[in-house]
């Protein structure tokens, strides 16, 4: 059978990053063309056998395209996902979904409405640290759930010129990290009662939000939702709380930087950490492997998969995101 042909819309960071390579990376896909206006420079960079262009309108638009990857800035999602999926194409699009609920619910209802498989690039589901942590919860190796905290923290004091990081719309920390962290605990525990917490601009010269801690509360348990931009100090990646135990993993996937490196999920030491053994009274990591969304994508756009990351639930991720935002920002 042959590859699905795939273009990639934006070559910014999570572009080139983590979207081509692990489309490379898979044996069912063909990364084609790359829509960009970085032009002749870039051309010249990924070689002959993909075509970039400028013009992304022509190239949502393509009769030799079958899936339409959106990589862009978070504001362009939802104009760019749209045209796709009334193009006939079939749609991955960068976390965050959208920027509102309901933008997100009217793609889900296109996507449904043209036959087209639509999914979102929550890749943070195949971390190996909270591959294992939904490991310990399904298994209840700590008993009951009574709190878990899900941290996500960086030291970047000085503001840097860059668009997350500008007053325009989708900025912010919230709507960079938030939605990996929603998205893993909406998929462990599904929707929370309530939300409560802060969102804030801390740094000297910040235009948009650089740290939130958000508590989503559910009937039995809570879950701690926190980053900061000035944090410099090792803080736990997870930490769980439960009834016969405590369970916390320091550090985080290597995936990320693996694919800074160069490194793709053919490498023999892709997803291992050179200092494994990070969890508190438990054995190593689970392997992480984010090469799995694009393989399960391709399976499923043939009938042979489910959809990794359905809309719907990106859509519910937006929901809480959106509710955070409007409600708890400082």
């Amino acid at each position: 059978m042959s590859s699905l042909r795939v273009a990639l819309l934006g070559y910014g960071y999570a572009g080139k990053t983590f979207h081509a390579p692990l489309i490379q990376s898979c044996s069912a896909l063909s990364l084609t063309h790359i829509g960009s206006r970085q032009g002749q420079v870039l051309q010249q960079a990924v070689g002959n056998q993909i075509r970039v262009e400028a013009d992304i309108s022509a190239l949502i638009s393509h009769p030799h395209i079958d899936i339409v990857v959106i990589a862009t800035p978070n504001a362009s999602h939802f104009s760019l996902a749209e045209a796709a999926l009334n193009a006939g194409k079939h749609v991955v699009v960068d976390k965050p979904f959208t920027l509102t609920f309901a933008e997100a619910t009217r793609l889900c209802e296109l996507a449904v409405h043209n036959n087209r498989l639509l999914s979102v690039f929550h890749n943070r589901r195949y971390d190996d640290d909270f591959i294992t942590l939904q490991q310990h919860i399904n298994t209840g190796t700590y008993g009951t759930v009574q709190s878990l905290t899900s941290r996500f923290d960086r030291y970047r004091p000085e503001v840097r010129q860059r668009w997350r990081e500008q007053a325009v719309p989708g900025a912010g920390l919230w709507y960079d990290l938030g939605p990996h962290l929603l998205d893993q605990a909406l998929l462990l525990f599904g929707e929370p009662l309530r939300l409560s917490g802060h969102i804030q601009i801390r740094r000297i010269g910040a235009t948009v939000d650089d740290e939130f801690a958000i508590t989503l509360h559910y009937a039995q348990h809570q879950v701690h939702l926190q980053a900061s931009m000035l944090q410099a100090s090792p803080t736990p990646r997870f930490e769980l709380q439960g009834s016969k135990g405590h369970w916390q993993c320091l550090g985080l996937d290597p995936q990320e930087e693996q694919l800074k490196a160069g490194l793709t999920p053919l490498a023999p030491n892709w997803g291992i950490r050179p200092d494994a053994a990070l969890e508190s009274g438990a054995a190593v990591l689970s392997r992480g492997g984010y090469q799995q969304y694009y393989a399960q994508l391709a399976a499923a756009i043939q009938g042979e998969a489910a959809n990794p990351v359905p809309a719907r639930q990106a859509a519910r991720v937006m929901y809480w995101l959106e509710l955070a935002k409007n409600q708890l920002i400082m």
